[in-house]
């Protein structure tokens, strides 16, 4: 696997934005997705893996109770990965692993919150469409016949009923890429789409391990984060667009106002 290591926010730019021209159709349409963590030492590891124990056996009680307090009219069609989609957006622990299609949402997410710039982070960048390249034939030619390069929530419910199908009928281990609805502005805001491993007892960096042809590792040392930071609250890559609402608005407000050296006073600008 490839790391990139980034000293300012130019670097940056160069690096996440490589290999974005497709001369088959003359224009700037990256192939790679995009995953900001704020500590490079980080693993791809789902909410659910995170849980601990006997996680596995916890997936299926976690989603079956969530869907029996939860709303019916949350989601717009009873299937299990519509189910899914909403109930990973809404902070459930589960198989599905947030990406975004927007390098610039990457290097948010990598540098949001301040009490970690004493630590280096990263962006993890995944060829998505090379990815597909690995589905089983069946689920390739599905997506082939439906012009997609990721799986949308009606595609797969249509492809496999149950999650228990994924290990019973597929003997290779493979990730595949889903593109949520657009349940509301956050998902959209972030130009969000979620990854899932066949078997969700496999972490994705141990399958990209011997995949290093798909994935790139962009690194940021704690001492650049602070420049990438105000840059891109200066193009408005904020909580305030990615998180509309009051919560996302407080969380700009705190970070916007927050001293770069709290024992140094500062004066903010009047408006």
């Amino acid at each position: 696997m490839e790391q990139i290591t980034v000293h300012n926010f130019s670097e940056l730019l160069e690096a996440l934005y490589w290999d974005s021209y497709d001369e088959s159709i003359d224009r700037f349409r990256s192939p790679f997705v995009f995953r900001g963590l704020e500590d490079v030492n980080y693993r791809l590891e789902t909410a659910l893996i995170r849980l601990g124990g006997d996680y596995l056996a916890m997936e299926q009680h976690l989603l079956r109770n969530f869907r029996k307090y939860a709303h019916r009219d949350v989601v717009e069609r009873d299937s299990i990965w519509h189910w899914l989609a909403v109930a990973q957006h809404h902070g459930l622990p589960t198989r599905l692993l947030d990406w975004s299609f927007s390098p610039l949402a990457g290097a948010h997410f990598a540098t949001q919150n301040i009490g970690k710039y004493n630590i280096d982070g990263c962006i993890w960048m995944v060829n998505f469409l090379k990815s597909k390249e690995y589905l089983p034939e069946k689920l390739h030619k599905k997506l082939d016949r439906n012009g997609g390069d990721v799986f949308t929530v009606n595609l797969l419910a249509e492809s496999i009923k149950k999650l228990a199908d994924m290990k019973k009928d597929y003997k290779e281990v493979f990730p595949v890429f889903m593109e949520p609805p657009s349940i509301d502005e956050r998902i959209t805001n972030q130009h969000a789409l979620f990854s899932f491993m066949s078997d969700p007892g496999c972490c994705l960096d141990d399958w990209l391990n011997d995949h290093p042809g798909l994935v790139k590792k962009v690194i940021i040392p704690a001492s650049t984060k602070w420049e990438i930071r105000d840059k891109l609250d200066q193009a408005n890559i904020t909580e305030r667009v990615l998180f509309p609402g009051l919560d996302g608005l407080s969380h700009w407000l705190k970070r916007q106002y927050s001293p770069k050296n709290k024992n140094k006073p500062i004066i903010p600008k009047k408006e």
